[in-house]
């Protein structure tokens, strides 16, 4: 099958880029090159508001480079967009013509309106947030909106970015106190002109460079050990330590920062006051990271075009159906242990054993779809490839802590092996919800050795309590000797979660 390959490159205010995707056979976009250059074109524009004959120069050198690393690809489209500076430059049909003459490229200028929803339909096609605010902080501006119920609502730029603020407010490359100060209180003042910012107690999400790498800082910091950064969460009280930590080092150590670009030492406090003092007029619940932005905003308008609408309707079961396609999971046997789990699950809350709660059933439904995919790379090793390629894999829709429950939940092999897992984030769940995971893992590894021969053998199953212990009917059609071999070897697992001895009984459905 011939494969589809699609660039964009994005002509920023600070940095430009070129990004070139595969379109993997669920018919999502996997990023396989990813090219930056400094540009710094807003330095660029000058006092009358013309892109200076240098700036353009480094526009069309840097374009021309992209196109040459472009031209390796088989494309089936080419987008090229630019942002602020281009956008505020009052000779921009002249830079038009000179990218079209010199590189055949037809960029397009996005609107501060278009600029902001792109950033939007990232977030809402690539996270589980339904309500928060937006700050995609650029060189030359900032996009800030507001959506609810996964619909945009508001949205305004800022004609600041992290280099103007660092040009108005900073007489040198680092702020003094007093600067600092007056930055801060530019900000807020200006966050709180709309009124739709005010306090509305929702999530603020990050978009673009400075917000990556202050996350990436925090993770270095905390010496953080799940991989991604992608719906990584932070607090208020992150923020301000990180400005706070990032305000005492001078450039020579800054520019050494684990985390951050060396590019962006220069301009990292400003980007980071953006943050912080927008997180306070929103009185934020977090900061959270998208690393889908403008240039995935793009492509989910193309993408969707056919559609009626551009969102995507289920996040979380875009990136399943993307898991089951990348592993080849059998999706019958996964649809019957999610039936035979989903029996067990509810008659053992009905009866109150487990101190199940009803929601722990989306966590279970979750990890069964992903249960044991490890299988794909080594029978053998199953478990320890599950737990590696859940917990280090970005999953859209899911956060950091709810990416790692499923891992634990999908890898479970044994109690030993469950605590290796678990020992490096131990301290982030109190004993009784490691107690939960353990059992809703060995609940899922029974189930799915009630279907070991993919047959759909176990029709259904029946609970009932025998005294303290528990006694579970299987009604199978055909031939069931293996499925009663795996259930008998693995039931092991459930009873030391129970603490219930729990009998098997095999029978044939008459019905």
């Amino acid at each position: 099958m011939a494969r589809s390959y699609y660039a964009i490159i994005d002509v920023g205010s600070n940095t430009m880029r070129l990004v070139i995707y595969l379109r993997e056979k669920g018919g999502r976009l996997r990023e396989v090159e990813n090219v930056k250059a400094v540009a710094r074109l807003r330095n660029h524009l000058m006092d009358d508001g013309l892109l200076s004959t240098e700036g353009i120069q480094i526009l069309l050198t840097t374009l021309k480079s992209f196109k040459q690393v472009a031209e390796s690809y088989p494309l089936e489209e080419m987008v090229c967009v630019a942002t602020a500076t281009i956008r505020q430059a009052q000779n921009q049909a002249e830079i038009i013509h000179q990218v079209s003459e010199h590189t055949g490229f037809d960029m397009r200028i996005l609107s501060d309106h278009e600029e902001a929803y792109y950033g939007y339909l990232a977030v809402v096609n690539s996270t589980p947030v339904t309500e928060g605010i937006t700050v995609d902080i650029g060189g030359g501006s900032t996009e800030v909106t507001y959506f609810k119920d996964r619909e945009l609502i508001e949205s305004h730029s800022f004609p600041f970015g992290a280099l103007t603020l660092k040009q108005d407010f900073f007489k040198k490359d680092l702020p003094t106190e007093e600067e600092m100060s007056d930055l801060r209180h530019y900000l807020i003042e200006q966050f709180q002109s709309l009124p739709w910012l005010k306090k509305k107690n929702v999530p603020l999400i990050g978009i673009g460079g400075g917000a990556r790498n202050l996350v990436q800082i925090d993770q270095n910091l905390k010496e953080y050990p799940l991989a991604g950064l992608h719906q990584y969460k932070m607090k208020d009280s992150d923020l301000a330590f990180i400005k706070n930590y990032l305000f005492t080092l001078n450039m020579k150590k800054l520019q050494k920062v684990e985390g951050l670009s060396k590019d962006r030492a220069d301009i990292i406090l400003p980007a980071t006051e953006v943050f912080h003092s927008l997180y306070d007029s929103v009185h934020a619940s977090g900061f959270i990271l998208s690393r889908k932005g403008l240039r995935d905003g793009v492509f989910f308008e193309q993408l969707t075009s056919d559609m009626g609408t551009a969102l995507f309707p289920n996040v979380l079961e875009e990136s399943i159906q993307e898991l089951i396609s990348d592993y080849e999971l059998n999706v019958k046997h996964i649809q019957h242990v999610q039936h035979l789990a989903h029996d067990l699950f509810h008659q053992l809350h009905d009866r109150g054993i487990g101190s199940l709660r009803k929601r722990d059933w989306q966590e279970v439904k979750r990890a069964s779809y992903v249960f044991n995919l490890g299988e794909y790379i080594d029978n053998e090793s199953s478990s320890q490839h599950t737990f590696y390629l859940l917990a280090n894999r970005t999953i859209d829709g899911l956060m950091h802590m709810e990416r790692l429950r499923m891992a634990l939940m999908a890898s479970f092999k044994n109690k030993t092996v469950f605590k290796q897992f678990l020992d490096p984030y131990k301290q982030w769940f109190l004993k009784d919800e490691r107690k939960k995971i353990r059992l809703l893992g060995s609940m899922l590894k029974f189930c799915y050795s009630l279907d070991s021969t993919r047959r759909q053998t176990v029709e259904k199953l029946e609970l009932s309590n025998d005294g303290e212990d528990l006694r579970v009917t299987l009604y199978c059609k055909g031939a069931y000797m293996p499925e009663e071999y795996q259930a008998e070897k693995q039931k092991k697992h459930l009873e030391k979660s129970l603490k219930k001895t729990i009998e098997l009984s095999f029978v044939e459905n008459k019905k």
